[in-house]
């Protein structure tokens, strides 16, 4: 678990606020777990100049043993060499001297605090954890459950203002179906009007020619042959009345 540049900014405000209280302007260094430098201030620039270095090697310090770097020099005190072995491998980040101490968030350690240049014995450590009290108060705040308002119940509708529900599904309009009938039963409004003939196409009667009818006794011979014969208009009877020669010659 690493830890944000905020969680750092809210660490080195609370350390610097204690540090005005105190009057004390000091050199603060925030570290992550790795030993990395997240955040850096030096309050008494441009004065104080190796408190900056001193600071980070405490950050660094109470991440590597993962406790106050006081606690650190009140057992490795005691190591002949030490010191300045462990100087020598972490190219000057380590120190032991009261002033760092390690940040935890959730049993994890997320990196470490080193404060450097306090001017009264024990400053240097008492801002360094106030820094760590702020976290921790943040840590315990995030596990307090949030309040949770009572849920109120709806108002009561009056059961007269809504119309009852129903759970049948509406059903749709019937549609009148047509009759069927037989060939024999179709009324007059469903059979089709007869097509009556264009003048164009009917038939013309045309009135029979009356045929004159002459009596005998009242037309004159000539006549009487031709009516007597009107079936073979060319018999020998009728030219001859017309011809007279031919009929000389005939009695000849």
């Amino acid at each position: 678990m690493s830890m944000s540049i905020d969680t750092a900014r809210r660490i080195l405000e609370a350390s610097k606020q204690r540090a005005r209280e105190l009057r004390s302007p000091v050199s603060i260094a925030i570290v992550d777990a790795g030993g990395h430098l997240v955040l850096f201030e030096r309050m008494m620039s441009p004065y104080g100049w190796a408190t900056g270095n001193i600071s980070i090697a405490k950050a660094s310090t109470a991440v590597m043993f993962n406790q106050s770097t006081d606690a650190v020099a009140q057992w490795g005190g005691g190591i002949p060499g030490f010191a300045s072995s462990m100087a020598t491998m972490t190219e000057g980040k380590f120190i032991m001297a009261a002033g760092g101490w390690p940040i935890r968030s959730g049993g994890a350690t997320i990196g470490g605090i080193g404060v450097s240049g306090g001017n009264a014995p024990g400053r240097d450590d008492e801002i360094a954890r106030a820094g760590i009290a702020a976290i921790e108060a943040q840590a315990v705040q995030m596990q307090q459950p949030m309040p949770q308002q009572p849920v109120q119940p709806p108002p009561a509708i009056a059961s007269q203002s809504l119309p009852p529900i129903s759970s049948t599904r509406p059903v749709a309009p019937s549609v009148p179906s047509v009759p069927s009938y037989s060939s024999n039963e179709i009324p007059l409004y469903y059979q089709p009007a007869q097509q009556q003939p264009l003048p164009s196409q009917q038939p013309v009667e045309r009135a029979a020619t009356p045929t004159p009818h002459l009596d005998s006794q009242d037309q004159p011979d000539g006549i009487k042959n031709s009516v007597t014969n009107q079936d073979d208009p060319y018999a020998d009877s009728t030219i001859n009345q017309f011809n007279p020669e031919r009929s000389g010659d005939q009695q000849a």
